[in-house]
């Protein structure tokens, strides 16, 4: 199991220590609107299996969820959409060499399109704090900041 499976139960346990819990996952349907979507808006971009797998456990935490319009039912909650928030951080130019999967208060989580590589980037200069080996590993490091 990808650690970063692990991560989401502590943090999980964590919520329901405080009377919370995370978002419900996405729906398969949602999921299809969402890829949908991103093809259409973002390019011909193919979202990786473990941000998927992601989206089936919950809607966004760090990481950014389904789109609210995209979303089968309304929702309480504020979600942060992949491809409205990928939408507003294409309004500067140099930020279009990236999808943006993520952000924290001090990073983005990002694929960079031109280095075919996950990357940390700092908020808001844009300065490469990390690169990972895989999705899987940048989302284990997002994970683990909503720990900290």
């Amino acid at each position: 199991m990808p650690q970063w499976k692990d991560l989401l139960i502590k943090i999980e346990k964590i919520e329901e220590k405080y009377g919370s819990s995370l978002r419900n996952p996405a729906s398969d349907t949602e999921i299809i609107k969402v890829k949908h979507s991103a093809q259409q808006k973002l390019g011909n971009i193919v979202l990786p299996e473990s941000y998927i797998d992601f989206l089936k456990k919950v809607n966004g935490l760090v990481i950014y969820g389904v789109d609210e319009v995209l979303l089968d039912k309304e929702v309480d909650e504020d979600i942060h959409g992949f491809i409205e928030t990928n939408e507003l951080w294409y309004e500067n130019d140099w930020q279009k060499q990236y999808i943006f999967f993520g952000d924290s208060d001090t990073a983005w989580y990002c694929y960079d399109l031109k280095e075919s590589i996950c990357v940390e980037l700092d908020k808001p200069s844009g300065t490469l704090i990390q690169s990972f080996d895989s999705f899987d590993v940048m989302l284990s490091n997002a994970l683990e900041t909503t720990l900290l």
